[in-house]
């Protein structure tokens, strides 16, 4: 099993996208961070509806191109405006993200990639869960459903769950800055703590990036922020070096 506790990556917005993706060593690590402004042109005004019909055509896709080595990112719109350019390019990547997406969506949808054959499947969900007062326990149970449903339909794939990452606190400029503030970062701590447990009891991967994002206060470092909530360049680059060390750990151990 595969507890990792990992390092640094970057970002200019995104949606679902399948391809292979160029190399993150032309970032510049010591640029300022600058905010992410969602490149979706049309989709950004999207309804869940409706983007739960683009997610299924490219999921259509890359069944029927049989693509070789994909690897699908789970989530919310943490995940959803992850830069492609920024991403392990020794993989095809399926990003079937939604913005404002909670773990009881996440789990309603899996089905869209069911005729896929995924290499890896990386999930973080959570955070909007948290905003709407969803207990503890149904976020962890439908952690726990996600990762039985993927095992089932997915049982030669690499689940990778990720942690929930920490937000900025009182420094928050998110525009509900007072859901955040209703939900202390040691609870998320201690949430993700419960979530390793149940993907080690369920034979998954855990991969911890909230130590990654955290300040000695425990609250998500501002210069990788745009508001607290959502992640700019600089966050992008933390996080995607993490999954570039993971999969760099992953090539090793088929050695």
């Amino acid at each position: 099993m595969l507890a990792i506790a990992l390092l640094i990556y970057q970002k200019q917005g995104f949606t679902a996208f399948l391809g292979t993706i160029t190399s993150p060593t032309q970032v510049n690590p010591d640029s300022q961070p600058k905010a992410i402004t969602p490149q979706l042109g049309p989709r950004h005004k999207l309804n869940y509806q409706q983007w739960i019909d683009i997610l299924k055509q490219e999921a259509k896709v890359a069944a029927q191109k049989r693509t070789e080595n994909l690897t699908i990112l789970l989530g919310d719109s943490l995940s959803l405006w992850f830069p492609p350019e920024l991403l392990p390019q020794n993989r095809n990547w399926l990003n079937q993200g939604i913005s404002g997406e909670t773990s009881t969506g996440l789990l309603k949808r899996l089905k869209l990639f069911d005729a896929t054959q995924p290499k890896t499947i990386f999930v973080m969900i959570g955070i909007n869960d948290l905003i709407r007062g969803v207990s503890d326990e149904i976020i962890l149970d439908n952690h726990r459903q996600i990762i039985l449903y993927l095992k089932k339909v997915h049982p030669q794939t690499q689940i990778v769950m990720q942690s929930i990452l920490p937000h900025g606190g009182e420094e928050t400029t998110w525009e509900r800055q007072e859901k955040l503030l209703a939900i202390p970062n040691r609870r998320i701590s201690q949430l993700n703590q419960k979530l390793r447990t149940i993907a080690q009891k369920e034979g998954v991967n855990y991969l911890d990036l909230y130590f990654l994002f955290a300040n000695k206060q425990g609250n998500l470092r501002l210069e990788l922020s745009t508001d607290g909530l959502h992640l700019n360049s600089q966050g992008y680059l933390v996080w995607s070096s993490a999954l570039q060390l993971y999969s760099q750990i992953e090539l090793q151990a088929q050695k």
